[in-house]
């Protein structure tokens, strides 16, 4: 898609050297988006784990009256306040007509219809309106300077978002439109044909968000919705395919553990003619929005079937208490266990209440504030330990300078006869990637505990059920054999390894094989398209030892290779000496099958070491486990 791009580096340099930038592109008569990207990872957040860039989009909607959505936090602030002085600076038709005329050019290709843009025009001096998807203290610094130019625009947000801005800007006397839940506190005309209707889809993680869908142009102002991270030139999805897997991964991070509040909202989005979502990150979703509306639907069914449920827990002063939340509620759904993610800052009693009836274990987070627990916290506390039974596993994270609070919920949860499903994590300031990898992998733990339990209560009714038939199949399933390897994977700071039998050559041409991965593997997470990992083949003199290793349960964090003799390769993947041979690979895509992912990668190099002893075998007796 024709674009401007405003750079903070030499124009020279190409895309991938970029730091930050912003991204102009016509997406409708009348609209522009704004995406502030930023080529390199910008987080540490779990949904940012690809380490594939992201975008911050902003939208401006030019009619007689003029709306900015959704502007940048603090990482663009600069750079995107200085695009929108030089928009505003071009008033004239003249000055715009080099930019709007190619911007027309795509557009008319785009919608397949002539617009005529020469008379846009953009005054940052009289914005009307600015509206905002959410509010956090991120996004406040951008805010600051944009209130500061233009005083008596009217923000439209929340009744959430605006209790932030005011504690934000107390000096200031904001101009405030509360979206309730009257029709015309849900509904703006800017003239032109933009009618604005806003549409309120609250998750835990963000109490405050608000959706706008534009009638005219029939596009959904999406926010956190329907977006990925990743940073591209495409500006729409021309090549959806290949957005498949972050579009999945972005939902299985964010959107997973809300997925009961997901299907309310795709209940209110479903009366709306919508042709495109304008989301918070990525591209603007065109060409595959009725794939992935239906995948939404799918993803969010799919967790509400789920037969165990856990609480997740948490107030969170600076967001930090909330990311750590996330990493682990990400774990847990990975194990094929549903997350009920509950912020107490929000949150009723009768909300705990009803979520503590029905959950199988609960994992607690809480800030340090003035040494003790917030309120919130601890009336939350109250509620679980009246109600949740005493042989749930409870795990709970603690954030910040000194971590009191946790201490003070350990002693509570231990005095009152509960068992612990990992140890105490303490988090200092923010979340590094290895911290949330070992946060992922204490979910993960914890998810299994709960199927463990669940499983050995209905071991026996589930034996006679399915009768001797069943036993037979899964026998002459056994009978498929496999080599023995060892699968190890880096990406920056975090590596990890796991036991693979279920590995078959695919290819000749280019080398390549499949692996299958259990979703609950660690390793999982470091397996995604281009991901390098090193796959080395065991032999049958040796191979004990090394197995007897791997198929031991790690503590979240626990190093897998230890005392063991390893390598680097040149893709910085742990070769392991005492293998026979040793594959450098790629992952080139994946696959969904069941409770495992299959995984398919090109080999780019590899070596015998000992080419005088044979493979390693895993015979099975049966089909229904390693």
């Amino acid at each position: 898609m024709t674009s401007t791009t405003m750079t903070s580096q030499p124009s020279s340099q190409p895309a991938s050297a970029k730091a930050r930038d912003v991204q102009v592109t016509a997406i409708a008569p009348g609209i522009l988006a704004l995406r502030s990207r930023s080529w390199n990872r910008l987080r540490f957040e779990i949904e940012y784990a690809l380490e594939r860039g992201t975008t911050a989009n902003a939208y401006i909607i030019k009619g007689d009256k003029t709306a900015l959505i959704d502007p940048p936090g603090g990482t663009f602030t600069d750079i995107f306040l200085q695009h929108l002085e030089e928009l505003s600076s071009q008033t004239s038709e003249a000055s715009f007509q080099p930019l709007w005329g190619r911007l027309w050019c795509q557009l008319q290709w785009v919608t397949q219809q002539a617009v005529d843009l020469s008379g846009f025009d953009f005054d940052l001096q009289q914005l009307d309106y600015l509206i905002l998807g959410h509010v956090n203290l991120n996004r406040i610094e951008t805010l600051k300077i944009l209130i500061a130019k233009q005083q008596q625009v009217t923000i439209i947000c929340s009744n959430a978002g605006a209790a932030l801005l005011r504690e934000s800007f107390p000096e200031l006397t904001l101009n405030l439109r509360i979206v309730r839940s009257s029709a015309e506190d849900k509904t703006l005309d800017l003239g032109q044909g933009h009618r604005l209707k806003f549409i309120r889809a609250s998750t835990p993680r963000y109490p405050d968000s608000l959706l706008t869908y534009d009638a005219g142009s029939r596009i959904l102002f999406s926010d956190k919705f329907f977006g990925i991270h990743r940073c591209s030139n495409q500006a729409i999805d021309l090549d959806r395919a290949s957005l498949q897997e972050d579009r999945r991964y972005y939902f299985d991070c964010l959107m997973a553990p809300y997925a009961r509040q997901v299907a309310t909202v795709l209940d209110k989005l479903a009366p709306l003619n919508i042709r495109s979502y304008a989301p918070g990150h990525g591209p603007i979703v065109r060409y595959g929005l009725l794939e992935l509306t239906r995948n939404y639907r799918k993803w969010s069914e799919a967790q509400q079937k789920q037969t165990s449920t856990v609480a997740v827990l948490y107030a969170s002063a600076y967001g930090n208490t909330a990311t750590i939340g996330q990493a682990i509620s990400r774990g847990i759904t990975k194990a094929g266990v549903a997350v009920e993610i509950i912020n107490c800052e929000t949150a009723t009693a009768a909300d705990i209440q009803t979520v503590a009836d029905h959950c199988e274990g609960f994992i607690i987070g809480s800030p340090t504030l003035g040494g003790h627990a917030p309120t919130q916290i601890q009336m939350a506390l109250g509620v679980l330990l009246s109600t949740v039974p005493k042989l749930s596993p409870s795990g709970f994270g603690s954030f910040g300078w000194s971590g009191e609070a946790l201490d003070l919920l350990e002693n509570k949860l231990r005095d009152a006869g509960y068992s612990f499903g990992f140890e105490s994590i303490k988090v200092k300031f923010a979340p590094t990637d290895v911290t949330l990898k070992t946060c992922e992998e204490a979910g993960t733990d914890f998810a299994q505990q709960i199927k463990k339990a669940k499983k050995s209560k209905s071991r026996l009714q589930t034996s006679t059920q399915l009768g001797s038939q069943t036993s037979a199949t899964e026998q002459a399933v056994g009978r498929i054999v496999g080599s023995l390897c060892i699968l190890t994977a880096k990406q920056g700071d975090v590596r990890s390894g796991m036991l693979a039998s279920w590995v078959s050559q695919a290819t000749f041409s280019p080398p390549g094989f499949t692996v299958a991965v259990a979703k609950d593997r660690a390793v999982e997470s470091l397996l995604y398209a281009n991901s390098p990992f090193v796959l080395n083949i065991l032999g049958e003199d040796n191979y004990q030892g090394t197995v007897k290793k791997f198929l031991k349960p790690f503590a979240p964090g626990e190093d897998r290779f230890g005392d063991l003799d390893t390598e680097r390769a040149s893709n910085d993947c742990p070769i392991l000496t005492d293998a026979i041979a040793y594959l450098e690979c790629e992952v080139e895509n994946r696959m969904e099958c069941g409770d495992h992912w299959v995984v398919y990668a090109v080999v780019k190099a590899g070596k015998v070491l000992r080419s005088n002893v044979k493979t390693a075998i895993h015979h099975r007796k049966a089909g229904n486990r390693y």
